[in-house]
């Protein structure tokens, strides 16, 4: 199965007395980058999510977004709490203000409960406590679901990307079978062309030395020769379709594959020696080319 590096899922999740959104897409790339926006505030999570896509995913430009609230119940309970230090030392504070005011003829009016508490420190706002190993539990423990929607979606784009390569093996198949035929027809009118041009030589000149001329010739014939051209074609042809019916990672094999697909491609051209088989030769770069395009985007 082809899979891409082309993905997308979001998710939300509860637990612990939070919840929580994630967003995590991603792009072909050469290798595995990471790069994760976090909460700070819950110690080891980086570390962990680093660790488990990792092991997740093979390749490809990874962007994973975390956000965490706290329930509304949880907000409910911190509430506002007295301080009863600092409330007992705003009462002590008042009675020694309206003793000393007592002593000298002021009289004050009476401090109201709203007065007291307005007091700095007399009311706080209340703390919950975090249990962040708890929470820190359950977003990993939410992380597998978040995988799954998110490797399927790459299974599924890598099932298009797959026929798409199938295909263009296909088309390549069809170019080495008129390539051969373009071969076996040049080879005759090569021969003939051939035989006219020495035939013109010999008749020119007597000083031309058989043994020099029987060896240009045979270079010549193996310069211009596309037989193995052909075979490694075939062979080629052959790996990239094992490639696409294994499992796993198949992206860098594929890279390298269709760089050999197109040394032999260009390798034909140049030996091509009639208008037919560089046609051939050129939609063969063609197809190729496009075939590398895909193929950067398989895992």
């Amino acid at each position: 199965m082809t899979l891409s590096m082309t993905g997308f899922a979001a998710r939300k999740g509860q637990g612990a007395g939070h919840s929580w959104a994630w967003d995590l897409r991603s792009v072909n790339g050469k290798g595995l980058d990471l790069r994760l926006r976090l909460p700070d505030w819950v110690d080891g999570l980086e570390l962990a999510l680093r660790g488990e896509l990792a092991k997740a995913l093979g390749r490809g430009n990874v962007s994973l977004a975390l956000k965490i609230t706290r329930d509304a119940g949880e907000e409910g309970e911190a509430g506002l709490r007295l301080n009863p230090a600092a409330l007992q030392a705003a009462l002590l504070a008042l009675r020694a203000v309206e003793d000393h005011a007592m002593n000298i003829g002021v009289t004050l009016g009476q401090a109201s409960a709203a007065d007291v508490l307005a007091v700095r420190g007399v009311v706080e706002q209340g703390v919950v406590e975090v249990d962040l190993a708890a929470l820190r539990a359950a977003i990993l423990a939410d992380l597998p679901a978040l995988l799954a929607d998110f490797n399927a979606m790459r299974a599924a784009e890598g099932a298009a990307l797959g026929a798409i390569l199938s295909a263009q093996i296909d088309r390549i198949t069809d170019l080495v079978a008129q390539a051969k035929i373009a071969a076996i027809a040049r080879q005759d009118e090569a021969a003939l062309s051939l035989r006219d041009a020495v035939a013109r030589i010999m008749a020119q000149s007597d000083a031309v030395d058989p043994a020099r001329l029987a060896q240009e010739l045979a270079l010549l014939a193996v310069k211009t020769d596309i037989t193995e051209e052909i075979d490694r074609l075939t062979a080629h042809l052959q790996a990239a379709r094992s490639l696409l019916a294994e499992t796993g990672q198949i992206g860098r094999k594929f890279d390298f594959l269709v760089q050999e697909f197109l040394r032999e491609a260009n390798t034909l051209c140049s030996k091509a020696q009639s208008i037919a088989l560089t046609r051939i030769g050129l939609d063969l770069k063609t197809v190729i080319d496009q075939m590398r395009e895909q193929v950067q985007n398989v895992e």
